[in-house]
C-alpha cells in the first residue's frame, strides 16, 4: 500500500511540475503592438531577435492616417528590434530603450513581462 501511495504522489508531483513549466509566464507569448509613423513609405516591417532579423517575416499594415501597425506575440524578456522603412533600418522613438546589437549597431529595446 505504501508503494502505491508513493507512486501516485510521484506521478502527481511530476505532472504538476510539467503543468507549472507549461503555464510559466516565461513560456507564454503576450501580444505587443508596434506602430511606426512613416506616411511616405511604400513598405515597413519589424525585424528583431524574435524573427532572426528577417525582413519578410513581420510586414506591417498601413493605416488610414499613414502610420503602420502590427501586433506580434512575444515571450517574456527583453527584445531588440528595429523598423525597416523601405529597406532602411529606423529606431522606434517610442521604444523603452536603446541597445547595441552584435554588429555594434543601435537597436530599439522592448521589455515584455
Amino acid at each position: 500500500m505504501f508503494k502505491q501511495m508513493q507512486m501516485s504522489y510521484t506521478m502527481r508531483s511530476s505532472s504538476s511540475q510539467s503543468t507549472h513549466n507549461r503555464y510559466s509566464a516565461k513560456n507564454m507569448a503576450k501580444p505587443v503592438n508596434f506602430f511606426c509613423l512613416a506616411p511616405e513609405a511604400r513598405a515597413v516591417s519589424v525585424v528583431g531577435d524574435f524573427n532572426d532579423w528577417h525582413p519578410n517575416v513581420h510586414p506591417m499594415r498601413r493605416q488610414a492616417d499613414g502610420s503602420w501597425y502590427l501586433q506580434i506575440p512575444l515571450t517574456h524578456g527583453h527584445h531588440h528590434y528595429a523598423f525597416l522603412v523601405d529597406g532602411a533600418p529606423v529606431l522606434d522613438p517610442r521604444a523603452m530603450g536603446m541597445a547595441r546589437n552584435e554588429r555594434n549597431e543601435r537597436v530599439s529595446v522592448i521589455a515584455v513581462s
